[in-house]
């Protein structure tokens, strides 16, 4: 029984790493926890938290980071989507870094995206960011076109790229690039 077990197991770790590029989905199954560090570029606020340990999200960590991605033009908060968090902490482990994530915007209320939009044409209508579903970031250190094709490579959502302000959009919501 014991080597049938083992065999099971080797088998699915292989087949995890068969279809995960570089084997992430193994990392995220052994680890038992997830991870983000983040530093807003607006507010200087930092956080770094473990928001998933032992296969449930942590309440006390989410409720911090929603906090932390409000839109601090307003101070509206709003439950960001678990998803985007899972998809940062798989492009930090894509990337090795270590330096937190800056954050160039996390949520916006439906009246601070109507305002950047009259002042942008980059601002969608219908952005992801007024659901909590998108994030736009930059990795201090690191090449901003590196981390839109890692981010590109996960195929998990929508990435943006916005190489004269230098960072990229997350989002999780249909695949698609820009």
């Amino acid at each position: 029984m014991r080597a049938g077990r083992r065999q099971f197991l080797g088998q699915a770790a292989a087949a995890l790493t068969t279809l995960s590029p570089l084997g992430i989905a193994c990392a995220r199954v052994s680890s038992g926890q997830r991870a983000v560090s983040l530093v807003h570029a607006h507010t200087s606020e930092h956080l770094a938290i473990t928001y998933y340990r032992d296969g449930n999200y942590v309440r006390e960590a989410l409720t911090r980071i929603d906090y932390l991605l409000r839109d601090f033009r307003t101070g509206d908060v709003h439950p960001i989507d678990p998803a985007l968090l899972d998809i940062l902490h798989d492009l930090r482990v894509r990337t090795g870094q270590s330096a937190p994530f800056a954050v160039v915007s996390g949520y916006r209320c439906p009246s601070t995206n109507a305002e950047l939009r009259r002042h942008s044409r980059g601002v969608a209508e219908h952005s992801l960011h007024m659901q909590g579903r998108a994030i736009d970031i930059r990795l201090p250190g690191y090449a901003t076109s590196a981390l839109q094709q890692i981010a590109l490579d996960l195929r998990r959502g929508g990435v943006g790229y916005y190489p004269v302000s230098d960072f990229i959009h997350v989002d999780t919501g249909r695949i698609r690039a820009w």
